[in-house]
């Protein structure tokens, strides 16, 4: 199973741990394609900060994000999985998982990202901010710079294996799940029970929740009918309905009666 999540807009702070190395990240075949947004986005950063500022969409409080970006290479580097906060990785609890579990996480789960494309969540990262949305001046929009080598690199990492898709919109445009590798894959809304409407800021919570139940149980769906079958099992209200052509995403409806 791979789970691909997007990023978290905070991060926790690179700390003071070894440098990173790039050539140490999961996915090599990503490497020209990361090496290429890392430079110019240090090199903007390091430059006129208010360009840098309206390049990245930072507000005057999130001043101190371009003088981080200027540092990436020589800043202290920590696992993706620590780097990475918020809603759903608080829900996700990667840290209070246990052993089994942790190593599950370490396997299945992926991160996009606009500056790294995906990681995995022991890759060693250093905290930075850019997200998919960016458009830097000399590479475009990076949805589309990440578009070819993900296409490149991503069947192989998906393996045979269901594809779980809980990224927000913005992250799914740098890879788009194509031919059988789409009809292994399963994507994921959020619902309000009583109203039936797809909930924001809890959506993204109630996908932790689903990530970890998973991880914690040891389960290993082999595609979308057992990965519903298997939420079931672990008491989550799920709706789904095959797509009516081969090789098409499932779509899942995740129904949550209290909101939280």
């Amino acid at each position: 199973m791979l789970v691909l999540l997007p990023p978290s807009e905070g991060k926790a702070p690179s700390g003071r741990g070894t440098p990173l190395k790039p050539e140490s990240l999961s996915l090599p075949g990503l490497a020209t394609a990361r090496e290429a947004v890392l430079g110019e986005l240090v090199e903007l950063c390091a430059g006129d900060e208010e360009k840098a500022r309206e390049v990245l969409g930072l507000s005057e409080g999130l001043r101190g994000e371009v003088a981080k970006n200027a540092g990436l290479r020589t800043a202290g580097a920590r696992p993706a999985g620590e780097i990475y906060t918020g809603v759903l990785y608080d829900a996700l609890g990667l840290a209070s998982l246990d052993a089994a579990a942790k190593q599950r996480a370490a396997r299945s789960l992926l991160v996009f990202s606009g500056l790294w494309g995906a990681v995995r969540v022991t890759d060693r990262i250093p905290s930075y901010r850019c997200s998919m949305g960016v458009r830097l001046p000399g590479l475009g929009a990076l949805g589309g710079h990440w578009r070819a080598p993900m296409a490149d690199v991503l069947p192989e990492a998906a393996g045979d294996g269901l594809v779980l898709d809980l990224r927000s919109a913005a992250y799914a445009t740098a890879w788009k799940p194509k031919g059988e590798v789409a009809g292994r894959t399963a994507t994921v809304r959020v619902l309000h029970a009583p109203t039936r409407k797809v909930v924001s800021h809890f959506n993204k919570a109630t996908k932790g929740r689903i990530v970890r139940s998973l991880l914690t149980a040891g389960t290993a769906p082999s595609g979308p009918a057992d990965l519903v079958d298997a939420l079931r099992d672990l008491g989550h209200e799920v709706e789904a309905q095959a797509p009516e052509r081969a090789e098409r995403p499932w779509a899942l409806d995740v129904l949550v009666s209290e909101i939280h």
